[in-house]
């Protein structure tokens, strides 16, 4: 018998909370279990966090920004897959984002093939 998950776990991090939900039900209608945190720092404390396949990463917000929640995921050897989201982009954010260890760059508002891109990112 094949030990696969039921569902996909996925976690949000995003200040504006009109995103957050936004995001948070898409992934949801789509089968998918969503955590949100409001900050990198909640998403570094949640207790769920090793149990997540995906982090979503909004760059701007208070506190620490997306590439210093990054760092500490690096420094914390968390291996989960992130999307890091930010608007506007630039070729200069998105080369840091990928070197500081994302493994997908996206510029707001995102698309609805947001579901499809974790589940690519997870398999």
């Amino acid at each position: 018998m094949s030990k696969t998950k039921a569902k996909i776990v996925a976690f949000v991090v995003d200040d504006d909370p009109a995103v957050r939900d936004a995001l948070r039900f898409s992934l949801e209608l789509q089968g998918l279990t969503a955590h949100t945190c409001s900050s990198g720092e909640g998403l570094l404390a949640h207790q769920e966090l090793a149990k997540s396949d995906c982090i979503i990463l909004d760059y701007k917000m208070p506190g620490m920004n997306g590439l210093d929640v990054l760092e500490e995921l690096a420094a914390r050897e968390v291996t989960t897959p992130v999307i890091f989201i930010t608007g506007p982009l630039t070729d200069a954010l998105r080369r840091r984002a990928l070197n500081a260890g994302a493994r997908l760059v996206l510029e707001k508002p995102l698309l609805d093939t947001l579901p499809d891109r974790i589940r690519d990112l997870v398999r």
